[in-house]
């Protein structure tokens, strides 16, 4: 039975770059295992056009990945580019986005009238009902954001947020303010004489600790998070 294959791409600029690999091998790859590389590529062989047969020059490929090496060249198509699935892995990935989905609005919402979290069953079957599609590549937060706006046609909900405030040095200011304002609600923002900023951000209470670990790799720690208040 012939091995099943699929094409990972990645185009530079004006060039294009594709080979045929193995697909569950590729995914694997891609979300960070390790894998034999002999076992994942079907053809030792970049293509510019698989489908056509065409090669990609050496030329091309030494200019744009600073080596011919094979393993170097795939693992960087598979893990910067754009990976075909099957079938059944995109309907795996769908379920199980759907079930991160489903669990963020359960930890994040509840029931206005009673102040109470929806059980995730409820939540489910909700989704089912207003039928809205689910894409397995955009991040759970920003998707459920989106779902919890269908959803409130069918299901009272009301999303539970906590209040940061931050204090960050002049060095790093700038980068803050930018990451926050594009993360939430930025309630309040100041430049102090000091060159430091200090602000406040209103924002989902699901993310509360994915943005303070954020916060902390653009300062390397050296800055001031402190809770508010949460509602």
């Amino acid at each position: 039975m012939p091995k099943e294959k699929v094409i990972a791409r990645l185009t530079i600029g004006k060039e294009h770059f594709e080979i045929l690999v193995d697909p569950d091998l590729a995914w694997a790859l891609k979300s960070g295992k390790e894998v034999d590389l002999k076992e994942l590529l079907i053809s030792e062989i970049v293509y510019k056009d698989a489908k056509k047969g065409e090669k990609a020059s050496e030329e091309a490929i030494i200019k744009n990945f600073g080596t011919a090496d094979l393993k170097t060249v795939a693992t960087a198509i598979i893990k910067r580019g754009e990976l075909q699935l099957t079938t059944e892995q995109r309907r795996q990935m769908i379920e199980n986005k759907r079930k991160q989905i489903v669990a963020f609005i359960a930890r994040n919402c509840v029931d206005p009238q009673t102040g109470l979290p929806h059980p995730p069953i409820r939540i489910e079957n909700a989704i089912e009902n207003i039928r809205i599609s689910i894409d397995p590549f955009k991040p759970v937060e920003e998707q459920a954001q989106e779902v919890i706006k269908a959803l409130r046609t069918v299901l009272p909900l009301k999303v539970s947020q906590v209040t940061i405030s931050v204090h960050t040095k002049k060095e790093r200011a700038s980068k803050v303010k930018d990451y926050l304002s594009k993360t939430g609600d930025l309630t309040k923002s100041e430049w102090l004489s000091d060159g430091s900023w200090k602000g406040e951000i209103v924002i989902p209470a699901g993310i509360q600790q994915s943005v303070i670990d954020r916060l902390n790799e653009i300062t390397r720690g050296d800055i001031e998070i402190s809770i508010v208040k949460r509602t």
